[in-house]
């Protein structure tokens, strides 16, 4: 029972997301023309790489603190 409900509720999540794409997005579209999408995109890279960094360093130190004991 509980697989069904779920699997009804990703259905309509899915239905509603793909109803909402009729509309043009026009910030999208003047952020592209105007070269700053680009901006956008490498900023979330970075941010992206930089948690990745973090997190494998903290994965590092605590392998090395559970080695120790």
């Amino acid at each position: 029972m509980k697989k069904l409900a779920f699997l009804t509720f990703l259905l309509l999540g899915y239905t509603v997301a793909f109803a909402q794409q009729a509309q043009p997005v026009e910030m999208a579209d003047t952020m592209r023309s105007s070269g700053k999408i680009y901006v956008v995109i490498v900023t979330i890279i970075i941010i992206f790489a930089g948690l990745a960094i973090y997190l494998f360093t903290i994965d590092r130190r605590l392998k090395k603190i559970e080695k120790n004991k």
